[in-house]
C-alpha cells in the first residue's frame, strides 16, 4: 500500500507541474498577444503612411496646385499668436487691406496671393480694341416703308458691337529680280552683251519655299502656343497650302541652332557677365530614341530643361540629357551673383567655394562666386502638404508663413531701397520667430517619419537661403517665376509630346528662349521673330546682342520701316550702339 505522505508528495508535484504548465501558457499566450499587438501598430501604421501616400498623391493631382488655405480658419486658430507676432514685428494691422486681404473667406494660394475675384464691371467696350471695322447696318422693314411713303424718318442708329473672324491663310510673295541686258565684260565689243539677273539678298532659308513670316507663324504656333507641326500640316491643308511636317521640322531645327549661335549666345554672354540674380528650375522631357538599324521599338528616354531667368533681362531655356551637378555646374560658369533655387542637390555644386589651386593647373576652373536665395513657397508647399494628416503644427507654419507673404503684398511695387528697410524692420522679426519656432518643433519630431517632419526639415536645413532675400529689395522671397516660365514646356509637351533627338531639344530650348524673353519685354512673339528673321542675315556678327528681346525696340527704331516690313530685300544697318547704356536725351 502506498502511503498518505507518499501520496500527498506525488498530488502536490502533480498541482506545481499544472500551475507551471499553466504559466507557461500565460506567458506563451501574452508573448502572442505582445506579437498581435506589435504586428497590429505596424499594419496600422503602414496603412496610415499608405494613406497619407494617397492623400497626397490626390491633393497633388486633383485638387488646385495654388495651394489654396482658408486664412479665416487660421487667423481664428491662432489669433492671439499672430497677434503677438504682429506686435513683435511692428506690423499689427498692415497686411489687412482691401486689395490685399489676410482675414475673411478668400482663399490665398501658394505665393500668397489673394483668390477673390475682381467686382465685375459690365460689358467691356469693344471699340477701345484696335482691329478693323466692319458695319452692318440693319433696316426695319415696316419703318423703311413708313419713311418711302414720308411719314417717318431716319435719326440715326443704335450701334452694338460683336467680334467677327476673317479666315486668314497664306499669301503668295512673288519675289522678282531684274534682269540687264550689258556689255560682256569678257568680251568688250558694242556686239557682244550677256543677261544678267540682280543677285538675291542675303537669307537664313535661302532655298525653302517658306518666307520670314511663315517660319516665325510656325514657330510660335508650335513652341508659343504648343500646336504639333502635324496639326499644323492639316491646318494648311485646309487652307489649299500642302506643307509637310518634315520640312516643317527641318526649318524649326534650322531656325532654332541658327539662333542659339548669335542671338542667344550674346543674350547669355550678356547675362553671365551683368545679372544680379539667376533664379533657375527645371523639368523633363522625352527625347525620340536614335534607330540603332533593328526593327525594334525603342522607349523614349528623359532629357531635361533648366529654366534661367536673370533679372528682367533674358529668358533662357537649356537642354541637358541628364540633370547632373556638372551640367548644372556648366550652365552657370562664369557667374558671380545670387542664385534662387529650390533645395535640390544637383545645385549644391555652385555654392562651394571656389578652388584656390585647380587640379592639374586647369585655368578654367570654374572661381565664380554665388550666393544662395531659397525659396519660401516651398517651405509653405511642406506644410500645406503636411495638413492632410490633420497637424496643428502645419496650420501654424501655414499661418506664421501667410503672414510674411501678406507683407510682401502690401510692399509690391515699393522702391528697392524701400522694400530692402521694410523687410528688415518688418518681415525679419516674423521670420526669426518662424524659424525659432521651427526649430523647437523639429526637436520633436525629427525621430518620426511623416510630412511635418519633412516641412520642419526643409526649413531647418535651408534656414539661411530662405531669409537671404531680406538682404536686397532686389531679390524675390519665391522661386514662383521659374515654375511659371517652365509651364510653357510643361503645356507644349502634352501636344508634342517628345522632342526628335538632342539638337532638336537644344533648338527647340532656344526658341523657347526668345519666345519667353520676348513676352517679358511685352513684344509680340510672332512679329519679333519675323523681324529676327529679317534682320539677322545682315547684321554684323560682333552685334548680335542688339537684336535681343531687351534691347529690340531700340534697334528696330533705328531701322527703315520700309526696308523691315519686306520680308526680303536689302536692308540698311544702322551705325553700332552700345545696347547696354540709355542715349541721351534728345535736345529740344
Amino acid at each position: 500500500m502506498v502511503s498518505a505522505e507518499s501520496s500527498t508528495g506525488t498530488s502536490a508535484a502533480g498541482t506545481a507541474a499544472r500551475m507551471a504548465a499553466l504559466e507557461a501558457a500565460l506567458a506563451e499566450r501574452d508573448t502572442r498577444i505582445a506579437e498581435l499587438v506589435r504586428e497590429r501598430d505596424q499594419l496600422r501604421a503602414a496603412y496610415d503612411r499608405l494613406w497619407l501616400d494617397v492623400e497626397l498623391m490626390r491633393r497633388r493631382i486633383f485638387i488646385a496646385k495654388a495651394e489654396r488655405v482658408d486664412t479665416t480658419q487660421l487667423d481664428l486658430e491662432f489669433k492671439d499668436k499672430l497677434a503677438e507676432l504682429d506686435k513683435l514685428a511692428g506690423t499689427l494691422g498692415i497686411g489687412q487691406t482691401d486689395d490685399a486681404p489676410t482675414g475673411g473667406d478668400a482663399p490665398t494660394g501658394g505665393d500668397g496671393k489673394s483668390g477673390s475675384r475682381p467686382k465685375p464691371r459690365g460689358r467691356r467696350n469693344l471699340r477701345d480694341i484696335k482691329m478693323p471695322e466692319e458695319r452692318v447696318e440693319i433696316p426695319g422693314p415696316e419703318g423703311e416703308a413708313l419713311v418711302a411713303k414720308g411719314q417717318a424718318e431716319r435719326i440715326g442708329f443704335e450701334e452694338s458691337s460683336k467680334i467677327a473672324w476673317q479666315r486668314g491663310g497664306p499669301r503668295r510673295l512673288v519675289v522678282a529680280r531684274v534682269k540687264y541686258r550689258m556689255p560682256d565684260a569678257d568680251k568688250p565689243s558694242p556686239e557682244t552683251t550677256q543677261i544678267v539677273t540682280a543677285p538675291m539678298p542675303p537669307e537664313i532659308f535661302p532655298r525653302a519655299i517658306a518666307s520670314v513670316s511663315l517660319i516665325a507663324h510656325i514657330i510660335v504656333d508650335k513652341y508659343g502656343d504648343g500646336l504639333p507641326l502635324h496639326r499644323q500640316e492639316r491646318r494648311f491643308a485646309g487652307l489649299g497650302l500642302p506643307l509637310d511636317r518634315g520640312t516643317m521640322c527641318r526649318w524649326v531645327e534650322h531656325a532654332g541652332a541658327t539662333f542659339g549661335a548669335t542671338v542667344v549666345a550674346a543674350m547669355r554672354a550678356d547675362a553671365m557677365k551683368t545679372a544680379f540674380c539667376i533664379s533657375t528650375d527645371a523639368t523633363g522631357v522625352l527625347v525620340q530614341p536614335v534607330s540603332d538599324g533593328q526593327q525594334r521599338r525603342q522607349p523614349c528616354r528623359r532629357g531635361h530643361y533648366f529654366v534661367q531667368i536673370a533679372d528682367r533681362d533674358h529668358i533662357f531655356f537649356e537642354y541637358t540629357p541628364r540633370e547632373t551637378s556638372a551640367a548644372v555646374g556648366e550652365m552657370f560658369k562664369g557667374f558671380s551673383g545670387y542664385v534662387q533655387a529650390d533645395a535640390k542637390s544637383v545645385y549644391d555644386i555652385l555654392f562651394r567655394p571656389p578652388p584656390e589651386d585647380p587640379p592639374d593647373g586647369d585655368g578654367n576652373a570654374d572661381r565664380a562666386a554665388r550666393t544662395e536665395v531659397g525659396c519660401l513657397a516651398h517651405a509653405r508647399r511642406g506644410f500645406w502638404e503636411a495638413t492632410i494628416a490633420k497637424s496643428a503644427v502645419a496650420r501654424e507654419g501655414l499661418a506664421r508663413l501667410g503672414r510674411v507673404f501678406a507683407l510682401e503684398r502690401k510692399w509690391k511695387g515699393r522702391p528697392t531701397e524701400e522694400l530692402t528697410a521694410l523687410r528688415q524692420a518688418h518681415a525679419r522679426p516674423h521670420l526669426e520667430a518662424f524659424f525659432a519656432w521651427v526649430e523647437e518643433e523639429f526637436a520633436r519630431v525629427k525621430d518620426q517619419r511623416g510630412l511635418l517632419r519633412s516641412a520642419l526639415g526643409y526649413c531647418v536645413r535651408n534656414k539661411a537661403a530662405l531669409m537671404r532675400y531680406l538682404d536686397d529689395g532686389r531679390l524675390e522671397p519665391t522661386n514662383n517665376g521659374s515654375e511659371r516660365a517652365l509651364r510653357a514646356v510643361a503645356v507644349g509637351r502634352k501636344a508634342w509630346l517628345f522632342v526628335g533627338s538632342d539638337d532638336h531639344a537644344e533648338s527647340a530650348g532656344h526658341l523657347l528662349s526668345l519666345i519667353a524673353s520676348a513676352r517679358l519685354h511685352n513684344l509680340e512673339p510672332e512679329t519679333y521673330l519675323r523681324d529676327l528673321l529679317r534682320v539677322l542675315p545682315h547684321w554684323p556678327r560682333d552685334r548680335f546682342l542688339e537684336l535681343a528681346p531687351k534691347f529690340w525696340v531700340r534697334t528696330r527704331d533705328r531701322l527703315v520701316p520700309r526696308e523691315l516690313a519686306a520680308d526680303i530685300g536689302p536692308l540698311t544697318i544702322p551705325p553700332a550702339i552700345d545696347p547696354t547704356k540709355q542715349e541721351p536725351p534728345a535736345q529740344s
